[in-house]
């Protein structure tokens, strides 16, 4: 498993030189066209991918299908990103697949063809072992976009879904919604439904066009779908439209604010799917789907008080800082931080989103050994600047986690900025964990 990562991880994550997508798809065919024997259901956006693939996932296990899901980026080990019925696939067949495809990878190099690019390693993992499984279905989540994006070469889901669109990655999608909706409407394909956020006005018209120039059943999903009906300790109780104008009421297993349109967008999607005879699940398939379902380091309370979140990108700051702003108008404590970034990332805003509206105790900053994390003195004067507060920086991850810890007292306590660092976190926890265990 260790010699995987290791060839894994240093395939360069940006190749100077990518595969078009006709080599995706050549490459594809040299495994025998696997996709086109899978009923997939296609994911993009900006934020909210994984949650409603977890979602997804959940509600057509208790169906009693079975479900392959690929997801990105991973928290601790690239085995996360393949998951059968919501759990890691085999290392067993997990070492096939990566077999499987170093043979392929061989193969195309011998014949002056450029290498799989990271991502695309990966994909061609996804397939592999979705063919060997057959699951009823797999869902299937885009990388950094959508248009131009690895997976988009597959020919015909089942059903396509757009979550929300906000600013991330503008060096690759585009400076404006309009722009980065287009690239993420990309994996429309004709006559295929789409389920979208319509939450976003100039990106829900974006892709509208897109749909209908495609001739594809659209079904938008507003705020209005669904309604608040009280908050618990786990999370809030909500009233759901479906497809059909009738209605379901879940518990959404978080306190994010932005999950209940997660949750909304999941359920219309599973409400599509049995529309159009692809699919029955019942209102108990739906309930006991959602209140079952987990997703590691998005709004996950690991101790109490303190929850990891994997908000990377202005949009997902922003629905964190609202989280923690209401989360502070019931409670009344204080917030403490724990901070880190990625240097391709617009950090100076997510930092002035995250501090509006909240009472902020204490920063702690992580330094990470990773050659694209952002200049930790560079996070503590933005946060500076914004608050009046101690703002302390620590040489690693563990005791930037024990500063965190010690100094948050009985308050609300969030670390969040980079998916990296809660995966690292969550490293730390489970090492703390088996330590526990002897």
């Amino acid at each position: 498993m260790n010699t995987i990562e290791e060839y894994l991880n240093n395939i360069p994550m940006w190749a100077a030189q990518k595969n078009s997508l006709t080599d995706i798809r050549r490459c594809l065919e040299m495994l025998g066209d696997p996709d086109d024997s899978m009923r997939i259901i296609h994911v993009a956006g900006t934020n909210g991918k994984g949650s409603v693939c977890a979602y997804l996932t959940a509600m057509l296990c208790e169906a009693g299908f079975s479900v392959g899901t690929f997801i990105s980026p991973h928290l601790e080990t690239t085995r996360e990103r393949f998951l059968f019925d919501g759990e890691m696939v085999d290392e067993k067949l997990y070492e096939e697949a990566f077999d499987r495809v170093k043979a392929l990878s061989d193969r195309i190099a011998a014949e002056g063809l450029n290498p799989p690019t990271y991502f695309e390693f990966l994909f061609y993992m996804c397939m592999v072992i979705n063919e060997r499984l057959k699951p009823d279905f797999l869902i299937l989540e885009t990388g950094l976009g959508g248009r131009l994006d690895v997976t988009n070469v597959i020919r015909r889901p089942v059903l396509t879904i757009l979550t929300s669109i906000s600013m991330d990655h503008m060096q690759y999608l585009g400076n404006t919604l309009a722009e980065i909706a287009f690239e993420k409407a990309g994996i429309l394909k004709p006559g295929v439904p789409v389920v979208y956020d319509a939450s976003c006005r100039e990106g829900a018209a974006v892709i509208e066009r897109r749909a209908n120039s495609l001739g594809c059943p659209v079904y938008a999903v507003n705020r209005d779908d669904y309604t608040l009906l009280e908050r618990g300790a786990d999370g809030p109780e909500i009233a759901i439209r479906t497809v059909d104008g009738g209605q379901v009421v879940v518990s959404v297993p978080s306190q994010a604010e932005y999950q209940m349109m997660n949750v909304t967008v999941a359920v219309r999607a599973v409400g599509v799917l049995r529309r159009r005879g692809i699919a029955w699940l019942s209102p108990d398939d739906v309930i006991r789907g959602i209140r079952h379902s987990y997703w590691p380091g998005r709004m996950e309370e690991v101790l109490p008080g303190v929850w990891l979140d994997g908000a990377h990108n202005e949009g997902g700051i922003e629905a964190l800082s609202g989280t923690a702003a209401r989360m502070q108008r019931e409670t009344g404590k204080d917030v403490s931080l724990m901070f880190g970034a990625m240097s391709d990332k617009a950090h100076a805003a997510m930092i002035r989103r995250l501090c509006e509206g909240i009472r902020v105790r204490r920063v702690t900053i992580a330094r990470m050994d990773n050659a694209r994390y952002a200049d930790v003195s560079e996070l503590a004067e933005e946060f500076r600047g914004q608050l009046n507060c101690p703002v302390v920086i620590c040489d690693t991850v563990a005791e930037a986690w024990e500063d965190f810890l010690k100094h948050r007292g009985d308050g609300l306590a969030f670390c969040a900025g980079s998916l990296y660092l809660v995966g690292a976190v969550k490293s730390l926890l489970n090492e703390e964990n088996e330590h526990d265990q002897f």
